[in-house]
C-alpha cells in the first residue's frame, strides 16, 4: 500500500537519493539539459522549481539556502547569474520534460529534462512552427494552386488564340499547303 507516500523514493536511501538530486539539479543547471528516466525528472523537477524561484531574490539567504541543495559554488553562480536573468519574467514552469523513448537494457522510460528559457532552437523555430502548418495544410492548397494553374494556363491560351486570330488569313494559307504536300507524300509512301 501507498499510505503516507508522499514522493518517489526511487529505489535508493535518503543519502544516496539526496545526493543523485544534487548532482543532478547542478548538471541541469550548468549544461541546461540532461537525460534521465521519466521517474527521475519528475523528482528533480519538484527539487529544483523551488531553488530557481528563489534564485529570482539574490540574497545571501538564498545564495546559502541553495549552497546547501547544490553544494556547488560555481552552479550557484550560474543559478543566481544567467539562470536567474531568464527565468525573472516567468511565474514558474521552468523546466521541461520530453520523453525520449525507452532504455534498451531495461526498457526504462528515458526523457530530456531542459530549462524552458534556454531552448535555443525551440525559440528559433518559433516562425517555422508556422511554416509547418502550411506545410501540412499544403495538399488542401494544392487545389488552390491547382486552379490558379489552369486559369493561368487558360488565360495563356486565350491571350495565344487572339494572337492566332489576327495572322489567321496567313496560318491558314499556310497550313493548306502543308497539309496537300502531307497528302502527296503519305500517298507515295502507300503506292
Amino acid at each position: 500500500m501507498r499510505h503516507g507516500k508522499k514522493f518517489n523514493h526511487l529505489g535508493r536511501t535518503a543519502s544516496h537519493r539526496k545526493a543523485m538530486l544534487s548532482n543532478m539539479a547542478s548538471s541541469l543547471i550548468l549544461h541546461k539539459r540532461i537525460n534521465t528516466t521519466v521517474a527521475k525528472a519528475k523528482a528533480l523537477r519538484k527539487y529544483i522549481e523551488p531553488l530557481i524561484t528563489r534564485s529570482k531574490t539574490d540574497t545571501t539567504h538564498s545564495r546559502r539556502m541553495a549552497f546547501s541543495y547544490l553544494q556547488d559554488k560555481e552552479t550557484v553562480k550560474e543559478l543566481f547569474g544567467p539562470v536567474a536573468e531568464k527565468v525573472a519574467s516567468r511565474p514558474g514552469g521552468y523546466t521541461r520534460i520530453i520523453k525520449t523513448g525507452i532504455r534498451l537494457g531495461d526498457n526504462a522510460e528515458m526523457c530530456m529534462m531542459e530549462l524552458v528559457d534556454f531552448n535555443e532552437l525551440l525559440l528559433q523555430d518559433g516562425d517555422a512552427g508556422k511554416a509547418k502548418t502550411t506545410r501540412r495544410s499544403r495538399r488542401g492548397s494544392k487545389k488552390k494552386t491547382e486552379a490558379k494553374e489552369t486559369t493561368a494556363v487558360e488565360e495563356t491560351a486565350a491571350a495565344s488564340e487572339a494572337a492566332e486570330e489576327t495572322k489567321a488569313p496567313e496560318a491558314e494559307a499556310k497550313s493548306d499547303d502543308t497539309e496537300t504536300k502531307e497528302d502527296s507524300e503519305d500517298s507515295k509512301k502507300s503506292e
